[in-house]
């Protein structure tokens, strides 16, 4: 399997940050980490062993991406306005430099998939729904989606953006972006077992606000002995990626 590394210098974070590549073609993934993550956290979990036999069968092309959680969303003591401000330069970033040098990369004229777990699936589902125009597919586990339950209740125009319950809920039926979000692959699992409590609380405001604007999307709650870990995202990963890919 084909990997390679990148680190380069983010002219919109000002910082140098890596990506790393696993396969040559097919499908381009964004993988987010969870909270407070790195890039490499991803095969270090056995993600990517999981999906090895589509990566190297040409079908999917993973790029794995740096957060900046710590300083934004895991960043308790620090001023919430700031860490929001700080938060929507690496949506940035990722938006306007990872994403058009992923997809020459892997040379698709189509759009992205996005997954992500825990946190990452905030961020996978927070970049699916603010740009249904350059991704087509999510695949998100055990995240929340409104971020005001991860920063106690504040709330302004740039958590409004980022809060895909709150912009689902406001945006008109007429918005070009709800035929795309139609015609798009959104899945949404979560747990009910140890450590999934607020997640589960997170999937189903989120299936809600998609069921009022009538966008379909297969939610899937697993069982009581489901925790928010590793071992069972590997399965839900595999399970997932093989009916949108396989």
């Amino acid at each position: 399997m084909k990997t390679e590394l990148f680190t380069g210098r983010s002219e919109i974070l000002g910082r140098e940050m890596t990506v790393k590549v696993y396969g040559s073609g097919g499908k381009p993934v964004l993988v987010v980490p969870s909270q407070n993550g790195r890039y490499f956290d991803f095969e270090n979990f056995g993600m990517v062993e999981t999906c090895k036999e589509y990566i190297e069968a040409g079908k999917i092309q993973l790029f794995c991406i740096d957060t900046i959680d710590t300083e934004t969303w895991s960043d308790e003591a620090g001023d919430p306005g700031a860490r929001l401000q700080k938060h929507e330069i690496w949506f940035r970033y990722v938006i306007e430099e990872v994403y058009p040098w992923m997809m020459k990369e892997n040379g698709s004229r189509g759009k992205a998939m996005v997954t992500g777990c825990s946190m990452g699936a905030f961020h996978a589902g927070n970049f699916f729904f603010r740009r249904p125009d350059l991704f087509d597919t999510l695949i998100a586990l055990s995240g929340v989606y409104d971020p005001t339950l991860l920063i106690h209740g504040y709330f302004d125009e740039t958590m409004y953006l980022n809060s895909p319950v709150h912009s689902l809920r406001g945006m008109p039926e007429d918005h070009p972006y709800m035929a795309l979000y139609r015609a798009s692959k959104i899945i949404i699992c979560v747990g009910q077992g140890a450590w999934e409590d607020l997640m589960l609380t997170g999937t189903r405001e989120i299936e809600q606000v998609l069921e009022e604007k009538g966008i379909p999307a297969w939610i899937d709650y697993w069982g009581f002995d489901v925790s928010h870990d590793w071992p069972w995202w590997r399965k839900q990963w595999s399970y997932f990626l093989g009916k949108v890919i396989g």
